[in-house]
């Protein structure tokens, strides 16, 4: 075997100096820096994009059944047991959509009852609140909703606010007094749904 002076060995080391581990680490910290802030963002907002579309898809059904059936539907937020309204202006707590059948937004018969939705499963809550107290959405027959609170807007928003609240990731439904909905994003300048 050849050894070299002062018996060291021709093989040569593997790894990393010092600085080539500071320079990894520095350059692994700013990755970070840019990714994470854009992967929460992301994160936040298909979270309120798919619970806003629930509710929307949610009124989309009950107009369409209230038009085939020719009958009153009615979605309002729900009790725990998800089987009675709860004629509160707050709908994070899940809803129902039911054959209305008396028009006065109660639910006469479990059978009535069309669809239920849970509460939104985040930790911490995520708050879903309407304005004008909007308390349960009827459509009739032709589709146009009933006992609509007269706002001069025309419509009703209902605003979506994460926990922790964030404007960016606010998001509002609008509900006309016609039926139709409409989704949107907050104006950053106002706080106000554009």
């Amino acid at each position: 075997m050849h050894r070299q002076r002062g018996g060291h060995s021709n093989k040569s080391q593997a790894g990393l100096s010092l600085t080539e581990l500071v320079v990894s680490m520095a350059v692994a910290a700013i990755l970070m820096g840019i990714g994470i802030p854009s992967y929460q963002y992301v994160t936040y907002s298909n979270r309120v994009l798919t619970e806003v579309d629930s509710l929307r898809g949610d009124m989309q059904y009950a107009r369409s059944e209230a038009v085939k059936t020719g009958a009153t539907v009615t979605v309002c937020p729900s009790d725990p047991g998800q089987r009675h309204c709860i004629k509160s202006s707050a709908w994070d707590g899940g809803w129902i959509i039911f054959r209305d059948v008396n028009n006065d937004a109660t639910v006469a018969a479990p059978g009535n009852i069309l669809r239920v939705r849970a509460a939104f499963s985040v930790t911490p809550h995520d708050r879903f609140v309407a304005d004008s107290g909007l308390g349960y959405v009827s459509f009739d027959r032709e589709g146009f909703t009933t006992s609509f609170p007269a706002t001069p807007s025309g419509f009703v928003t209902l605003r979506l606010h994460t926990t922790p609240d964030n404007p960016r990731w606010t998001r509002c439904l609008q509900i006309f007094s016609t039926g139709m909905t409409l989704t949107e994003k907050i104006d950053d300048r106002q706080g106000n749904c554009s």
